[in-house]
């Protein structure tokens, strides 16, 4: 059997002739669709674009006022809220029973205290709970059963419980 696509045809049998396209300007379509794109290639109209978002954003979350009629300048919508006292913070040199421990601790850490009874019941509090430490003293003596000074960063109140703590019990540290 014989290939018919090896034989080779004659001229001008199957083919059409050859004519010239004619000239015509580029077709631009219209439409959404391209729009984003041209508005990201554009950086003023982005960047305009952008401001006004965030404007109306700042609008819309910006507080919001009740005028009553007659009743002179606007007031909040929500009433406010009562004054809260800022904590005074004291330093409060703290020994603590373990000497060691307190070599493991660099100003910034934050500690939780806890007093153990002395008397070796196994009853433990804790006196304070996620204090700074202000600042670690360098022991001129090693005196292990002395324990070691640490200075933390305490409200009033809890410097009051730490002081009693340390004369009736011992305390100890540890790390948040």
């Amino acid at each position: 059997m014989a290939q018919l696509s090896s034989f080779p045809r004659p001229l001008d049998t199957d083919v059409p002739g050859t004519c010239q396209v004619p000239h015509f300007a580029p077709v631009r379509v219209r439409g959404g669709r391209y729009q984003l794109l041209r508005l990201v290639r554009c950086r003023r109209r982005a960047l305009a674009a952008g401001l006004v978002l965030t404007a109306a954003a700042l609008v819309a979350a910006g507080p919001r006022e009740v005028v009553a009629r007659g009743a002179g300048p606007p007031r909040p919508v929500v009433d406010s809220v009562p004054e809260r006292r800022p904590v005074e913070m004291v330093t409060a040199p703290v020994r603590i029973a373990d000497g060691a421990t307190v070599r493991l601790l660099r100003p910034g850490d934050r500690v939780d205290v806890v007093a153990a009874e002395q008397a070796g019941a196994g009853d433990a509090r804790v006196v304070a709970r996620g204090v700074r430490v202000t600042k670690v003293p360098e022991s001129l003596d090693s005196v292990a059963e002395g324990g070691a000074l640490v200075v933390l960063s305490v409200p009033r109140r809890t410097a009051a419980r730490l002081a009693g703590a340390g004369v009736t019990s011992r305390l100890a540290v540890t790390l948040c």
